[in-house]
C-alpha cells in the first residue's frame, strides 16, 4: 500500500498545508500518466492540453509538462518553457518526491514486473528502507519503508 502525509508543516510558522504540488519535465505526458495513474494510484485531475497534465494523490499535486509545450492556442507557455536562451527544461536527476510504502521490497517486485526501471534495488538506510523507481521519463520516485517510529507518518 502506498500513502502520503496528510499534512506537510513549514519550518518557519508551523502551519499545516493543504496541499503541495511538485512538477515534473516528462517526455511523453500520456505515459507518465499511465505510470503515475496506473502503477502508483494518482488520480488524473485534468489534461488540458497534450504537454500538461495534473494529478493527485492525497495532499500532493503532481503536475506534469512537456519539454517546449504549448497551450490549446499553441502559445507557448507553461512549466515546460524555454528559457530566454532557447534552454529546455528537461527530465532526469536526482531529485525526486518519496511515497511511503509498507513493504518496499514487494512493491519494488511489483513494479518491476511492470516493466519499471529500478535504479536501485531496496538500500537499507538510517530511518527505514527505500528504491528509487524512474517514471517513463527516467524522472525518480522514491518508495520508502520506515523502521524508525520518527520516520513514519
Amino acid at each position: 500500500m502506498l500513502r502520503v502525509r496528510r499534512t506537510v508543516e513549514t519550518k518557519e510558522s508551523g502551519a499545516a498545508m493543504g496541499q503541495v504540488s511538485i512538477r515534473y519535465i516528462v517526455n511523453d505526458v500520456d505515459a507518465a500518466i499511465g505510470f503515475y495513474v496506473g502503477l502508483l494510484g494518482f488520480a488524473e485531475v485534468m489534461h488540458p492540453a497534450p504537454g500538461f497534465a495534473m494529478l493527485s494523490r492525497g495532499p500532493l499535486r503532481l503536475l506534469l509538462s512537456a519539454p517546449g509545450a504549448t497551450d490549446a492556442s499553441g502559445a507557448p507557455g507553461g512549466g515546460g518553457h524555454a528559457l530566454a536562451d532557447g534552454t529546455l527544461p528537461t527530465p532526469g536527476g536526482w531529485n525526486r518526491f518519496s511515497l511511503q510504502v509498507e513493504d518496499v521490497a514487494a512493491q519494488a517486485a511489483r513494479l518491476a514486473a511492470a516493466g519499471v526501471v529500478l535504479r536501485t534495488g531496496v538500500i537499507n538506510g538510517v530511518g527505514g528502507r527505500q528504491v528509487l523507481v524512474e517514471d517513463p521519463s527516467g524522472n525518480l520516485v522514491e518508495l520508502f519503508e520506515p523502521v524508525l517510529p520518527e520516520a513514519a507518518e
